[in-house]
This record gives structure tokens, C-alpha cells and sequence, in this order.
């Protein structure tokens, strides 16, 4: 049994992520912990880099950058289209998000705008370019077992998969 938290740990976390303001954008709180296989980038890298070495029992507060989240916001992530592009959907709002298919697979997109007949859209994650507040409670660590390493992620019992 491992009790600190290093490579190839399955470590279970609860967690709440609040922004800069102070709001809550998710947490573990009162459902499953998260489950992660640490070193194989399951989280985000300051995260990771926050969780290594810390113990079962151990709470801790961590504030991540947006360079070790989800990254910079990318100007070239955000683009103005006709919204003649949009076929089969009857009303464009500021909000919506779409799943398109991009370079790097499945890709989120938000319409950050509706101007007339343009619409722009941001490809960006929708947590790019923030400092993220992360409150963390390490519930359990154990070995990963080889199939786990081999796989890279964590085989949970049942196997749900929801991210």
C-alpha cells in the first residue's frame, strides 16, 4: 500500500473549483470522488504537480495558473462566421455550445456572440485564461495495478465513465 502520492498512484480526490470571483464551476462535493492515475496527465498539470506527495487525509488549497489549466485564452481560437454556417438550428444564442469535429478531436465550441448574420465563436476551453482555486481532500491512494499503467487511466469498478 502506497501512502503518499507519486507515479503510477490511483489516487481519489474530492474536490470543489472555484474561479477568481470565488464561484464554484465544479465540485465533487456529496457525489463520487474523483479518480485519477497520477502521471499520465488525468488532471490538469498544476494539479498533479500540487497532489504529488501529499497524503490519505490530506486537505489542501491550490491556486493554478492558467498556463498549468487549461492555458492562455488563443486569439486564433476565436472566429467570426456567417451564420449561414449554422444549418439546422433556428436560434443562435450568445452561450450555446457546439461539439465540432477538429485537428485534435472533438472540440467544444461557444457562441460568444450574435451580431445580425455574424456569430462569433470561441473554440477556446471555457476555463482558458483563468486562475483556477481548487479546495482538495485526498480520500485513498493505491498501486495502480499493470493493466491500469498499461492503459494509462483507471479501470473502475463498473466502469463508469463521466469526466
Amino acid at each position: 500500500m502506497t501512502d503518499i502520492i507519486g507515479k503510477h498512484s490511483v489516487v481519489e480526490i474530492h474536490y470543489t473549483l472555484k474561479n477568481a470571483d470565488g464561484e464554484v464551476l465544479d465540485s465533487s462535493a456529496g457525489g463520487e470522488p474523483l479518480m485519477y492515475l497520477h502521471g499520465t496527465h488525468g488532471l490538469i498539470p498544476g494539479l498533479e504537480k500540487e497532489l504529488a506527495g501529499k497524503k490519505v487525509g490530506d486537505s489542501f488549497q491550490a491556486v493554478i495558473p492558467p498556463e498549468l489549466a487549461y492555458g492562455e485564452v488563443d486569439p486564433d481560437l476565436i472566429h467570426t462566421l456567417d451564420k449561414s454556417m449554422f444549418r439546422g438550428v433556428e436560434k443562435i444564442e450568445p452561450g450555446m455550445v457546439f461539439t465540432a469535429q477538429g485537428e485534435h478531436g472533438h472540440q467544444h465550441i461557444t457562441v460568444k456572440s450574435v451580431d445580425g448574420d455574424k456569430v462569433t465563436i470561441d473554440g477556446n476551453h471555457e476555463m482558458a485564461g483563468q486562475t483556477l482555486h481548487f479546495d482538495v481532500d485526498v480520500v485513498s491512494i493505491r498501486e495502480a495495478t499493470p493493466e491500469e499503467i498499461d492503459h494509462g487511466h483507471v479501470h473502475a469498478h463498473g466502469d463508469h465513465h463521466h469526466h
